[in-house]
């Protein structure tokens, strides 16, 4: 059964999905189900989830055969969509061939061929490619390299950003307090935190102001930047900022880490937001999309940072890094965005996205803001509860949308970037009408 356009589903989830959601309620850590029971608002029927059983690219299908128009896309990570052909055939040829090598002892084909394609996407001549499994782990592996390059253990990290949950990046996470508090006697003390400009008022100004403070405060390795706030509520900053802020960072001698694990490829528009926009960052970590769905990240920086762990008793590696199923997935990713001009579809289609949503919700006092850069878009609504009831209504008329924000008021778009126009802009009535049903 399709909903959406064809009118409302009666029952969401359905009964397949409540009896799978029961079971793994009992089998797996309690700390998801419990976190979306204490969300605002919530009760048994807003929080029980729908369990996905297929995908067809911006569609996904549950376990009692309802489709939605899939504006989360993975978290991101579908860049392409479920099951793009590209992707799919590369996965099957490598399965085929070598599905697991020997990472940083001997190198399969598939990855030197990555290593090279993203060596060639950082701006500087020369530049050098550490892979990780996921974003988080690439963060962390980004934070060593600075560290080692400078010899300096301080960074400077911004309030509403998210780099992940291992325990190197959650030191640096100031999207929720609640991630980092019962760790924080494990975590690095030497992690400072910024205003990041346009989230709770903070311009330009006040933001580079207080990092050269910090800068001079103390001894900095680098700073650690989202050059669009995802998880925080797709704030964009001010024009100049990353380009000001990598100069700051360059003459306390400290580096700059561009997170483009979820801006990068094509996601807000460019193919990395930091270098569109002027700045001229040391290390970038990419993921998320960089596998179309299969897990795998880099860090892609300067010869003269990646230096440091040339001195060879030190390395940041494990099992599946590199894999050679996950480097022909990018590949094929890689390969895609590059012939079919998703990057700058996304930069322009995002840009239609948000007037059209502006003008659907002209009428509606409950939201605050709609905003975002490329396919990467936030609306901003009047609390976290009103977000969460739109999620479960928008689900229940045909479309799958993440709230987020540092107070859960945002509904975060991040679909394939390979989505029909219409199917995208469509939310922007439903959404309306939710709204006008909830007052």
């Amino acid at each position: 059964m399709t909903v959406g356009a064809a009118g409302i589903a009666p029952s969401v989830p359905g009964r397949v999905s409540l009896e799978l959601g029961a079971r793994a309620n009992e089998v797996e850590c309690p700390a998801f189900a419990q976190r979306r029971n204490v969300r605002p608002g919530a009760d048994a029927g807003d929080t029980a989830p729908i369990v996905l059983a297929r995908g067809e690219g911006a569609t996904v299908e549950d376990v009692d055969g309802i489709r939605y128009v899939d504006l989360a896309a993975g978290f991101g990570a579908a860049l392409l969509g479920h099951a793009h052909p590209a992707i799919v055939r590369a996965i099957t040829e490598q399965s085929g061939r070598l599905i697991q090598g020997l990472g940083d002892v001997y190198a399969s084909d598939v990855k030197v061929a990555l290593l090279e394609r993203l060596a060639r996407l950082h701006p500087s001549t020369g530049a050098q490619v550490l892979l990780a499994q996921s974003g988080g782990d690439a963060i962390a592996a980004a934070m060593k390299t600075a560290t080692l390059a400078t010899g300096r253990h301080g960074f400077v990290a911004f309030d509403g950003a998210y780099h992940g949950l291992g325990y190197a990046p959650l030191a640096a996470c100031g999207f929720q307090r609640g991630f980092r508090e019962p760790f924080a006697p494990q975590l690095s003390q030497l992690v400072s935190f910024a205003p990041y400009p346009g989230l709770r008022g903070a311009t330009m100004a006040v933001s580079l102001e207080l990092v050269d403070d910090l800068l001079r405060a103390s001894p900095t390795a680098a700073i650690l930047v989202e050059p669009v706030l995802g998880r925080g509520g797709c704030v964009v900053p001010e024009a100049g900022f990353l380009r000001q802020l990598c100069r700051l960072a360059h003459d306390r001698g400290a580096l700059v880490i561009a997170d483009e694990i979820w801006t990068g490829l094509g996601r807000a528009g460019s193919s990395l937001v930091s270098v569109d926009e002027g700045a001229s960052p040391d290390i970038v970590c990419l993921g998320k999309g960089l596998g179309g769905g299969v897990s795998i990240a880099a860090v892609v920086a300067t010869r003269a940072a990646m230096h440091g762990w040339s001195r060879g008793e030190t390395i940041h590696t494990s099992t599946h890094a590199g894999s050679p199923l996950a480097c022909a997935a990018a590949l094929a990713t890689l390969d895609v965005l590059d012939a079919d001009g998703l990057v700058a579809r996304s930069r322009q289609l995002g840009m239609e996205a948000v007037a059209s949503f502006r003008a659907s919700l002209a009428g509606s006092s409950e939201v605050r803001d709609v905003r975002g850069r490329g396919l990467m878009i936030g609306i901003e609504l009047d609390g976290a509860a009103r977000a969460m009831t739109c999620t479960r209504e928008l689900l229940r008329r045909g479309f799958l949308v993440l709230s987020g924000g540092i107070a859960g008021d945002t509904l975060v778009l991040t679909p394939p970037l390979t989505i029909d126009t219409a199917a995208l802009c469509s939310l922007g009535p439903a959404l309306a009408e939710v709204l006008a049903a909830c007052r």
